[in-house]
């Protein structure tokens, strides 16, 4: 049985709330435009279907998936939003269907993995709960451009532990895409989940610190707000130039959203 049990529970809630939000769409509204240029709300679920089939492979075939980064390497500019088009251009009906059954394989497959094993991916190896966590990462951010898509406000819950727990595990590579070096010494991350519970991370006695509801965090480092629109706050100064430039998600930095002019 699985170490991931707890996060894998999560995800399926996470993509279940996700799927409310789309279930029932109808054909032209699949087509309605993300605050992700060129990608539809469409393209986001056929990410989300795209990735969890490489993640599939990954945990049930590593050496097909081997294949998968070497054709990644070969188009390492295109391939993520060659997936995403691929899927975009089904009928919703079958990008659905393919969205839910591959989802419930990758919780079925990473449910099953024996403890302490660790699957091949795009950047280094990944356990059960690393892999499942990504998962449900993604699957919040992709979702929250689907519900800005639709003009719908989520109601945020305490999932976003697993969300904030990739951002400041992702700190010291945020500075390395940047060409920045990452500070030596931890931060301390303060951040009020939705039920009121404190999260935290980082030694109390840090002289860095970051404070601020879990949701705003999540949606800095998921880039799905501008900072000046948030309120999270940074004490020190590698604090402050970590959430200038911090992220939770693999590959190079992206433009970010801009900021609307919303006091936080």
């Amino acid at each position: 049985m699985s170490e991931a049990v707890p996060v894998l529970d999560d995800l399926r809630s996470e993509s279940e709330e996700l799927d409310q939000l789309v279930g029932e769409l109808g054909e032209e509204r699949w087509a309605l435009a993300t605050p992700a240029a060129g990608w539809t709300v469409a393209h986001q679920i056929a990410h989300l279907a795209w990735t969890d089939q490489a993640a599939l492979i990954a945990v049930t075939d590593p050496d097909a998936f081997g294949k998968l980064v070497e054709e990644a390497l070969a188009a390492p500019g295109s391939f993520v939003d060659d997936g995403a088009e691929e899927g975009a251009g089904l009928p919703p009906a079958e990008l659905l269907a393919r969205w839910r059954e591959g989802r419930e394989e990758l919780l079925a497959a990473l449910r099953a993995a024996p403890h302490g094993t660790r699957f091949p991916w795009y950047g280094p190896p990944m356990s059960a709960t690393s892999m499942a966590t990504a998962r449900l990462m993604e699957t919040w951010a992709h979702g929250q451009d689907v519900a800005d898509a639709l003009g719908v406000r989520r109601t945020p819950t305490d999932r976003l532990r697993h969300v904030a727990h990739i951002g400041v595990r992702a700190r010291d590579f945020s500075f390395g895409v940047h060409g920045l070096i990452a500070p030596g010494e931890a931060f301390r991350v303060e951040l009020l989940l939705p039920s009121g519970e404190l999260w935290v991370q980082g030694p109390e006695d840090a002289e860095q610190r970051v404070t601020g509801p879990a949701l705003d965090f999540c949606l800095l480092v998921t880039q799905r707000a501008h900072r000046d629109d948030l309120s999270v706050r940074a004490e020190g100064a590698d604090a402050e130039r970590w959430l200038d430039v911090a992220q939770a998600f693999a590959g190079p930095a992206g433009p970010g959203r801009p900021a609307t002019g919303a006091t936080p």
